[in-house]
């Protein structure tokens, strides 16, 4: 009780700095998307609301100007920064609990998030997945904006890394295994594309990722993801009661091993899908744990007397 007390307190902190701190808000894409306006319908919240809740759920959709917004740490800066892909089933984003909320813990530990909006909904799907480019295209537009932008950001550009989850951590693996990817050369934006600067994150995050494995049992990984060589290193969580998607973080867990790409899994007895940057429950610690390992990969100074490993 004492934990969640502390934690409680330790949110609202965090959310109140958050609101505090300068916030900058760029469009992905300057003169217009690669692809069509996906639907005609205005951007909206559609979450349900909750009765009685002190902060409402916020869900936005039909987001047709992706944009990145920028928000940097109170106080101490150590130049690490992550991209935000919050998830929503590629319908809509949980802009709140894996969005905002995930900011304060990264602003907490002097990292500055990157927070992306990007499309959704995706109208087709194969397997789960979206069949269009737009969503990697969005990603790997925020990568290389921050990397352009990092001087003016107070970035260090090799320390630049992704957070997911859901379905933002399935973007977040697809950008992980395919940030080469060079569609978006061969449509309308192309002129707003800086090819020479990287895509690649230094390190990811995924948070109960979805579709990334396949059917039935959800045993294998859907070759999509297949680690590379480039593919950094990466932290999964997840819960073992999530009965829809908990197996997928262990499957990619696996593959990155076997591509000998440097990786840590805490899987959680309890806590579903969903569960958010800040739970109540079983998986409450589980950015202690993250920001642990981003110390022992070298994102973030070790603490005293703690090795370094490197990054790759």
């Amino acid at each position: 009780m004492l934990r969640m007390r502390v934690r409680l307190v330790f949110t609202a902190v965090c959310l109140t700095t958050l609101a505090n701190a300068q916030q900058v808000t760029l469009p992905l894409w300057a003169h217009g998307t690669p692809e069509p306006a996906q639907t005609a319908a205005a951007e909206i919240n559609n979450a349900t609301p909750v009765p009685g809740a002190a902060r409402q759920p916020v869900r936005i959709t039909n987001v047709t100007q992706p944009t990145l917004t920028v928000y940097p740490p109170h106080g101490h800066n150590t130049g690490a920064a992550a991209l935000v892909f919050p998830g929503g089933g590629y319908s809509r984003l949980a802009m709140d609990s894996e969005g905002t909320d995930t900011c304060a813990w990264l602003n907490s530990i002097g990292m500055t998030c990157l927070l992306v909006k990007y499309r959704v909904p995706e109208p087709k799907f194969t397997d789960g997945k979206p069949d269009s480019h737009a969503d990697l295209e969005d990603a790997q537009q925020a990568m290389r904006l921050a990397r352009g932008h990092a001087a003016e950001w107070h970035l260090d550009p090799a320390h630049i890394g992704v957070v997911g989850f859901s379905a933002g951590g399935n973007l977040a693996a697809l950008l992980s295994t395919h940030d080469e990817d060079d569609h978006v050369a061969s449509t309308r934006a192309a002129a707003d594309v800086d090819l020479q600067l990287p895509a690649r994150p230094n390190f990811a995050v995924l948070v109960y990722p979805a579709y990334l494995a396949v059917d039935p049992g959800q045993t294998a990984l859907d070759p999509t993801y297949t680690p590379r060589q480039s593919t950094p290193p990466t932290f999964l969580t997840a819960a073992e009661d999530d009965k829809t998607y908990g197996r997928n973080a262990l499957v990619y867990y696996r593959a990155l091993l076997e591509a000998h790409v440097p990786a840590e899994l805490h899987m959680f007895p309890y806590g579903g899908h969903g569960f958010g940057t800040f739970p109540q429950g079983a998986p409450a610690h589980w950015t202690e744990l993250a920001t642990g390992w981003l110390r022992l990969i070298g994102v973030l100074p070790a603490a005293a007397g703690a090795g370094v490993g490197p990054m790759r």
